[in-house]
C-alpha cells in the first residue's frame, strides 16, 4: 500500500513569494495568518503540531525596508521573533526548516558574495533583523538558509538606481528556483545556499519590465542601501546540474 509523503508547510503563503510557490507546488500546506501567526509562539506550535510536516518553508517576513526604519519593533517582531518561533516548532517535531533570507545580510562593500563569506555589518534595520533571524533559524537543527531577493512581477517605482548592484530578479523568475530547492531539499546538504540570477544594476533590472523608468542614484534613497549585494551562485548552479534541471 502506498504511503502519503509527509506534507510541506509554508509560512507567509499569502505573501508575494508564497502565492507564487503555491501555484508551482499545489500540495503545499499554507495556513492563513489567523491559523499560523508567526508572532505568536502558541499559534505557530499548534499549527505545526497539527500538520506534522517533514519540511517547513519559512517565507513569512516583514519586507518593507523603508517601513522598518519607521517601525523597528514590528520588523523585529516578525523577522526575528517570528523566526525563533518557527524554528522552535520545527525542532520540536524534527522537521527540516528552509528559511528564506536575503542578500541584505551583507554590507554591500564588495559584491559577488559566497555562502562562506562573513555577513554584515547590516546597513539598515531590515538587514539587521534578517541577519539575526538567520541565527534564530539555526535553532531548528536541520536548517537550510536560502539567501535570495525578488521584486513584484512589475517594477513599481518611477526611478531605479544605477549605482546599486544586485542578483535580484522578479518574483516569477525567482519562485521557480525556490520551488526547485523545495522539491530537492533532501538532496541539499548545505546549511546556506545563494539562489539568484546574474549581477546587474537595479536600473538594468527595472528596464526589463518598465522601459520608461528613470535612472537615479543611491544617495536619493530614503533609507541607506548597500551598494553591491550581488551573490555568487556557483553552488546553486552545481546542484541544479546534478538534478537535471535547466540552469
Amino acid at each position: 500500500m502506498e504511503t502519503t509523503p509527509p506534507p510541506v508547510l509554508i509560512t507567509g503563503g499569502s505573501g508575494r513569494l508564497g502565492q507564487e510557490l503555491r501555484g508551482l507546488l499545489p500540495n503545499l500546506l499554507a495556513p492563513t495568518r489567523q491559523e499560523l501567526d508567526v508572532t505568536n509562539p502558541h499559534s505557530v506550535r499548534s499549527a505545526v503540531e497539527r500538520a506534522r510536516p517533514a519540511l517547513i518553508v519559512h517565507a513569512a517576513a516583514y519586507t518593507d525596508v523603508a517601513g522598518a526604519e519607521r517601525d523597528r519593533e514590528a520588523c523585529w517582531r516578525v523577522n526575528v521573533e517570528g523566526t525563533r518561533h518557527v524554528a522552535a516548532a520545527a525542532a520540536a517535531i524534527g522537521a527540516r526548516l528552509i528559511y528564506i533570507s536575503t542578500d541584505y545580510v551583507f554590507s554591500g562593500e564588495q559584491g559577488h558574495y559566497r555562502e562562506t563569506d562573513v555577513p554584515g555589518p547590516p546597513v539598515n534595520s531590515y538587514a539587521l533583523t534578517k541577519l539575526v533571524a538567520e541565527e534564530a533559524a539555526r535553532q531548528a537543527k536541520q536548517v537550510l538558509i536560502v539567501r535570495t531577493s525578488f521584486r513584484p512581477r512589475e517594477f513599481q517605482h518611477p526611478v531605479a538606481f544605477e549605482d546599486v548592484y544586485t542578483s535580484q530578479d522578479y518574483v516569477d523568475v525567482i519562485a521557480p528556483m525556490i520551488a526547485e530547492v523545495i522539491r530537492h531539499a533532501d538532496q541539499i546538504p548545505d546549511e546556506v545556499l545563494h539562489v539568484a540570477t546574474e549581477r546587474k544594476s537595479v536600473y538594468d533590472l527595472a528596464r526589463r519590465r518598465k522601459p520608461d523608468v528613470r535612472p537615479g542614484r543611491r544617495a536619493e534613497a530614503k533609507v541607506l542601501l548597500p551598494a553591491d549585494v550581488s551573490l555568487n551562485t556557483e553552488r546553486w548552479q552545481a546542484l541544479r546540474g546534478t538534478w537535471g534541471e535547466s540552469a
